[in-house]
């Protein structure tokens, strides 16, 4: 570690760590060592453990960061804004959505996630179920003009949960599989929700039973 990084004040070195700590586990995933990351650093292992007491603190700070740094509380207001079409409300969001999530690190963290450590991928994903899959349903509801004051189904939830799949689908191509792409990621994005969208109404009133 050269001199400069040495005098580097305490919060300016912990945001260092934490930054190298996300690229670190996106390319190795979560079973990577602290000591080899340190190394990376240029600092002792004990030094590191001055910032975080153990891994699994390092790794939370790193969930904070990916995981919730990438969701805007804004989304849902915007998500629930009936003033708007739904089509134009849901393109608009997983537009803004993917710009946010979708680089190198956050789409391979969110795979080792799921692969490797339950306890994140199993926060996240109520996360994300609190903050999109129910209310999107209720809009969806109400886009098929089901009134049902009933509790959103796990029917209902596998249905939305599998248009932000799909979606998810594009950055694992594109990050985990180095798959070729198209240039226009955007236009793809929109037409899978307006294709998914065509279809979702028509599911929820048959899970109504209306």
């Amino acid at each position: 570690m050269d001199k400069a990084r040495r005098r580097l004040p305490r919060n300016q070195r912990e945001k260092l760590i934490v930054a190298e700590a996300i690229k670190f586990f996106a390319e190795v995933g979560f079973e990577g060592q602290t000591r080899a990351l340190a190394q990376r650093l240029g600092v002792t292992q004990p030094l590191l453990y001055r910032y975080f007491p153990d891994k699994e603190a390092l790794i939370d700070r790193v969930y904070k960061e990916v995981f919730l740094g990438g969701w805007d509380d804004g989304w849902r207001t915007a998500l629930t804004d009936r003033s708007t079409p739904l089509a134009d409300r849901l393109v608009a969001f997983y537009l803004s959505y993917t710009k946010a999530n979708f680089s190198f690190e956050r789409v391979r963290l969110f795979m080792f996630a799921g692969l490797k450590d339950e306890s994140i991928a199993n926060r996240y994903m109520s996360h994300v179920r609190e903050h999109l899959f129910l209310p999107l349903c209720l809009e969806i509801r109400a886009e098929a003009k089901v009134a049902r004051g009933a509790p959103v189904s796990p029917e209902e939830v596998e249905l939305v949960a599998g248009l932000h799949g799909a979606i998810g689908y594009v950055g694992l191509r594109r990050w985990v599989y180095q798959a070729q792409m198209p240039d226009d990621l955007d236009g793809v994005i929109v037409e899978l929700v307006r294709c998914y969208l065509s279809g979702l109404p028509e599911a929820f009133r048959k899970i109504a039973g209306t």
